[in-house]
């Protein structure tokens, strides 16, 4: 028999330096005002992204110095490594585990690069067995977070009765490129940030916790250039377009229908969101495209409001919210990504 998988716990992690809208707003003028003529014409976005607060993986001041790959690579690793400890250590402690009692690990990341890959630097860090199965996952983007959970949960069927570790991580920051004088640059300024989540899963037909009931995505063909990362020799260079609201309200209602349809739901059926925060505009377009449902709306915007967009990370603390606030019943956990890609899952909380 086949168990649906099932989340024992949950947490999240955050790194200590916390700058306010203001403070970003500062330093992008500090940086790229000097040398772009029409920045002040931009400078509203900072106050309509919805951002009040975010946090940093390295101070303030850093972010002012141009950085190197060097530099970057290594802010990456140490950054991700304490943020994904904390976490990971938070939801076993919570599910009443251990390192050693987890099975295997997915951990998803797409805003730096490490090599032995992240959850493989953590094995001896917190004590994980040596025979762990690692599945490291990189380029998804903000759709990692439930993709990633997906795939942790797809694995968890596959070794039915043992323990999955989901981990993700983003240090979005570190994209902060001095030397990019340029409109979508300082976009990006004004709503990227860093945080980390981990989840255990496990399909036993057991204990209690939100069941992940089925995933799926949708990668519309001739998107590719909509969002991405282009390598330059400073660090990552973001890419997204101006059409992606248009494109959420033009294309995702169809893609969402299809997939709960599949599951015998209607969007009425549902009791609640769990989407992506990627950013004011976007979760606008969201609440058009998910009509009549908009229970958990409130909660994407409140992660918004006090963290930013933490890309893969944050559907995890929209999550985490919901079910702390007691919701029950069939929710849709969707994000947007790379590729350009819907990445959808149905969570029974």
């Amino acid at each position: 028999m086949t168990h649906t998988p099932r989340i024992l716990s949950l947490a999240t992690a955050l790194p200590p330096h916390r700058l306010s809208q203001d403070e970003a707003l500062g330093v992008a003028r500090a940086v790229f005002g000097p040398r772009m003529r029409d920045f002040e014409r931009l400078v509203p976005v900072f106050a309509n992204t919805g951002i009040e607060t975010r946090h940093a993986v390295m101070p303030i001041d850093w972010y002012m110095e141009p950085r190197g790959w060097p530099e970057r690579t290594a802010a990456f690793r140490d950054g991700a490594l304490s943020l994904l400890e904390e976490a990971a250590g938070q939801a076993l402690a919570s599910a009443g585990l251990g390192p050693r009692d987890v099975d295997a690990i997915v951990c998803a990341s797409t805003t730096g690069i490490a090599t032995p890959s992240l959850e493989a630097l953590l094995l001896e860090r917190m004590g994980f067995q040596p025979d762990t199965v690692r599945l490291p996952l990189f380029g998804l983007g903000c759709a990692g977070g439930v993709l990633g959970l997906t795939r942790a949960g797809q694995i968890a069927q596959a070794m039915a009765g043992r323990t999955v570790l989901f981990l993700v991580v983003e240090l979005c920051t570190l994209a902060f490129r001095s030397a990019e004088a340029t409109p979508t640059n300082v976009v990006a300024s004004a709503l990227f940030a860093d945080g980390a989540a981990a989840a255990v899963l496990r399909a036993d037909g057991e204990g209690e916790g939100p069941r992940l009931v089925d995933g799926a995505e949708h990668t519309w063909p001739g998107t590719q250039d909509v969002m991405g990362w282009r390598v330059e020799d400073d660090g990552l260079g973001v890419i997204f377009s101006q059409s992606i609201p248009a494109l959420i309200r033009n294309r995702l209602e169809p893609v969402i229908d299809g997939f709960l349809e599949r599951r015998r739901l209607a969007r009425s059926d549902l009791a609640g969101l769990i989407v992506h925060p990627g950013g004011a505009k976007v979760l606008h377009a969201l609440e058009e495209v998910c009509a009549p449902v908009s229970a958990g709306l409130d909660d994407a915007w409140a992660v918004l409001r006090r963290c930013g967009n933490m890309s893969a990370a944050s559907v995890l603390f929209v999550l985490e919210r919901r079910i702390a606030s007691g919701a029950r019943g069939p929710h849709l956990m969707s994000a947007l990504g790379p590729g350009f890609t819907a990445a959808l899952a149905q969570i029974d909380l």
